[in-house]
């Protein structure tokens, strides 16, 4: 297949358009006969090890008036899954005739990342230019939290293309996309921090930064995972970043429903409700606030540190059944989450490093659990037919709110986080018990 495959002229592929990789000019480059690389669990994704022939290939893409070049380093993500927009992420450097220190790129570190959307799906860039125009004066803090994009670009495919042979066969059944690009600032994982402290705080960060986007431009993230919560370090300090805005929607469409033929999220992470076969939206923004818990626990649950590796149970006694939250189907996750939620009496299994997390998980679980108990009374009222008082779905009647989880993860170990906004801090004095 590989041999038929080198046959064809690489605009032909329509797999990644403009990508010159040794592979497409010399077919000794694919080294025949021998393994390609090889990974483990303990090494993290597969999509960190695969592909690394690509390094050091060029890649041109449409920039203002003509064209950029940019040469492929180490390949950071590539999403391994079947059902997806295909995400990749490599570390670039740029490649133009006069990147001396005369480019606008010179000195920063960047990332290209490519993926494959629906044509119909905002842009992230779309996004974050909303964010900019109005992170003026007061609400300049929110730009530390946010992605920097330095440059976007769309790529058709045209009707020679599989993509228009399957639009042709499957007409509304199947969703044409396109390869969309962007240059942007390369983050620090979360395995960066080192302290459990900086740990919360960069997750304190994500609630503000979360707010803010959805209180003022309006836009709600839809997809938080631990992958999708990095650090920015600018002038010695460290600030959380809700990055990875693709799977994002404006506030005010949510109220039609789900905007793609496939939910939104990551499934370790997503909330309760939308594991559920019967559920059909909208995405509220308490189901982010709901995958921010999960990220939580999950991580300080599984890993020694933020910067170990997963490693097996260290004894007996611990408890290590978040694990298969990474393996399993939907089924498995509404059944799991559904108890953890209802537990009346729950303490998380905290690993040594993350102890201070524990109260926030309690308090947090404790919210869902009285929201989703007024929710059952509720709906319990309408099925018999009988008036209820109005409920609020976005906060559960107020039982899980931003200002209920801000007030749980303001402080650490007693210990007060920086609260970045003026409009947070006056908050805060309001919540306080006299």
């Amino acid at each position: 297949m590989i041999k038929h495959m080198r046959a064809i002229p690489a605009e032909g592929l329509g797999i990644v358009p403009n990508l010159d990789a040794s592979v497409m000019k010399d077919l000794k480059s694919l080294k025949l006969g021998e393994a390609m690389p090889q990974y483990t669990a303990a090494d993290g994704p597969p999509s960190k090890d695969l592909f690394e022939w690509l390094e050091g290939s060029l890649f041109t893409f449409p920039y203002k008036d003509g064209t950029r070049t940019v040469r492929l380093k180490r390949v950071l993500f590539r999403s391994n899954g079947i059902i997806g927009r295909g995400t990749i992420i490599v570390r670039v450097e740029c490649n133009c005739d006069h990147c001396d220190g005369h480019c606008d790129w010179y000195g920063k570190k960047l990332i290209l990342k490519l993926s494959f959307p629906s044509k119909t799906r905002v842009s992230e860039q779309t996004f974050m230019d909303r964010c900019k125009a109005l992170a003026q004066g007061d609400h300049a803090w929110v730009l530390n939290h946010l992605p920097h994009i330095y440059w976007t670009f769309d790529v058709f495919f045209d009707v020679n293309t599989s993509q228009a042979k399957f639009k042709e066969r499957f007409k509304d059944d199947y969703e044409m996309r396109l390869m969309r690009g962007s240059i942007q600032e390369e983050l620090e994982p979360l395995s960066s921090l080192e302290t459990s402290k900086d740990c919360a705080q960069v997750f304190y960060d994500v609630v503000q930064c979360h707010h803010w986007a959805w209180k003022y431009p309006k836009i709600l993230h839809r997809d938080i995972s631990q992958g999708n919560i990095m650090v920015r370090e600018k002038d010695g300090k460290k600030y959380g970043v809700l990055n990875d805005w693709d799977l994002s929607s404006w506030v005010n469409e949510q109220r039609d429903g789900p905007t793609s033929k496939f939910r939104t999220g990551t499934k370790p992470y997503m909330a309760y409700e939308q594991h559920s076969h019967d559920w059909q939206g909208p995405h509220r923004f308490r189901h982010d606030l709901e995958s921010l818990f999960y990220v939580i626990l999950l991580l300080v649950c599984l890993y020694p540190s933020p910067s170990a590796k997963y490693t097996a149970p260290m004894s007996p006694a611990q408890d290590f059944e978040y694990e298969e939250w990474h393996k399993q189907d939907d089924s498995f996750l509404v059944s799991k989450k559904f108890h953890l939620i209802n537990a009346p009496e729950w303490t998380p299994p905290v690993l040594p490093f993350f102890l201070g997390f524990t109260m926030w998980l309690i308090h947090l679980q404790r919210a869902l659990r009285y929201g989703f108990f007024a929710l059952g009374y509720h709906e319990d009222f309408l099925r018999l037919g009988k008036q209820s008082k109005s409920f609020d779905q976005d906060t559960l009647d107020n039982h899980f709110s931003y200002e209920t989880v801000v007030s749980t993860m303001h402080r650490f170990r007693e210990e007060e986080l920086k609260t970045r906004g003026s409009e947070w801090q006056e908050i805060l004095l309001r919540l306080q018990p006299i």
